[in-house]
């Protein structure tokens, strides 16, 4: 076994939550890290930039994804530069993840998914996360002092990099979710959605709905819808609507417009519609 310092694992911890990562980060850090110094038999002061490589390759001689295998390396480097402060500087190159158009629903599709689910705080869930454009833990994670019902916007706060947006709420769901305030007696510091026994929802509940629905309902491919997939088709049909990728950025919350410019491509060619200078 390799020499790990005791408190390796609570450096770690510390520096991910300085950073505001998430939860899911930190663990996902956690298990990179140990499997590479398992791996490596090596006392830390002893790794080198060779060790690094070697192991990405033994990822990809296991047929580890281009994804995974940079989330391995994001994970060493955080351990070498960020909490160690080791001067070993990794410049490997990335491996490529291939580019697929994301699944995505057209609104046919959401209505036989919607009409699928009997129950209906479940069903305003999936609502919630179409109609929003939501991801998953951000809709688990609302609080009602995040919601101005009133005038149709609300918040979510520390989403995905640690930021704060603002998110539109269609009007079905602003009365829907009056009405389950109201119900369930909700104050300011509820989550919005809490199961029976007054427990905050999680994201496997969120999964099995959609799946058991998306079966239900006889969607193609339903073993490919996901939470996702709904955000996905929230802003595909902004795009076909007309409104302009910087809007979508902003309701997304996306860092750049690259990672908004996949919705372009999904949604349908004749919305291309500038014209070649050729034409003319």
């Amino acid at each position: 076994m390799s020499y790990i310092p005791i408190d390796i694992e609570e450096k770690i911890k510390r520096e991910c939550k300085r950073r505001r990562l998430s939860p899911k980060t930190i663990q996902t850090y956690l298990f990179w890290i140990t499997n590479f110094l398992n791996w490596s038999k090596k006392n830390i002061q002893y790794i080198s930039k060779k060790d690094v490589r070697l192991f990405l390759e033994k990822l990809s001689e296991e047929n580890k994804s281009g994804s995974t295998m940079n989330v391995a390396h994001m994970a060493i480097r955080f351990l070498f530069e960020n909490v160690l402060e080791k001067r070993m500087w990794i410049d490997i190159k990335y491996s490529k993840i291939p580019k697929r158009i994301q699944r995505f629903l057209t609104r046919e599709e959401v209505g036989k998914l919607l009409n699928a689910i009997s129950n209906w705080k479940h069903r305003l869930m999936i609502e919630f996360i179409y109609g929003s454009g939501l991801r998953a833990s951000e809709l688990l994670n609302l609080k009602v002092k995040d919601l101005n019902l009133e005038n149709n916007f609300g918040f979510v706060r520390n989403g995905k990099g640690g930021k704060d947006r603002v998110i539109i709420i269609p009007f079905v769901v602003r009365e829907k979710i009056k009405n389950l305030i109201e119900i369930e007696n909700l104050n300011d510091e509820h989550f919005v959605f809490v199961s029976n026994r007054r427990r905050k929802f999680n994201i496997r509940t969120l999964q099995k709905i959609i799946r058991n629905a998306s079966r239900k309902s006889g969607l193609k491919d339903f073993k490919e819808i996901h939470p996702p997939t709904l955000r996905h088709s929230f802003a595909t049909q902004l795009i076909s609507n007309g409104y302009d990728l910087s809007q979508v950025q902003g309701i997304l919350g996306h860092k750049s417009p690259e990672t908004s410019m996949i919705y372009v491509h999904s949604a349908s060619p004749k919305l291309i519609s500038i014209k070649s200078p050729l034409d003319n």
